[in-house]
């Protein structure tokens, strides 16, 4: 319970994206206007997983002076790969016909998980820089004494 607590305390709006994703992939979808655009599924698989990817990385690097390498990485991308091959089997054998597993969703999904790393490697550089130029910027205000 304590892990779940941290978890939504640390890092509240990756748990709130990962619980509408498993809710928007478990019920059925009803017909749309957007139901006609080619490969829309896919483009929504792949927004899906990007943002939950990039949010992932944000709400970390909000929280951490600095990202702890492959670990980031496997933790960022890794997780919400797994949980994406879960869904997919979820949709398969759990949702009495009403959605199907599709392996090419899961290819989707890896695409955005990739681009959300992507985003979130950029957005680490951009946090390193800022906190290397706030520090030079305190180290002049001090005269360069530490």
């Amino acid at each position: 319970m304590n892990y779940l607590k941290l978890s939504l305390s640390q890092y509240p709006f990756s748990c709130c994206l990962t619980l509408l994703i498993w809710v928007i992939c478990v019920i059925p979808v009803p017909e749309n206007p957007l139901s006609g655009v080619t490969l829309i599924d896919k483009w929504t698989h792949i927004g899906m997983y990007a943002a939950l990817c990039s949010i992932i990385w944000q709400e970390y690097l909000h929280r951490h002076k600095q990202p702890r390498g492959w670990q980031t990485i496997l933790y960022t991308g890794l997780m919400p790969l797994c949980m994406s091959g879960i869904i997919e089997i979820v949709q398969e054998y759990c949702t009495g016909g009403n959605r199907s597993g599709d392996w090419i969703d899961f290819a989707a999904n890896a695409i955005g998980v990739g681009l959300g790393q992507v985003i979130g490697m950029l957005l680490a550089k951009y946090y390193a820089r800022g906190k290397k130029d706030s520090e030079a910027g305190e180290n002049c205000r001090n005269g360069g004494r530490q």
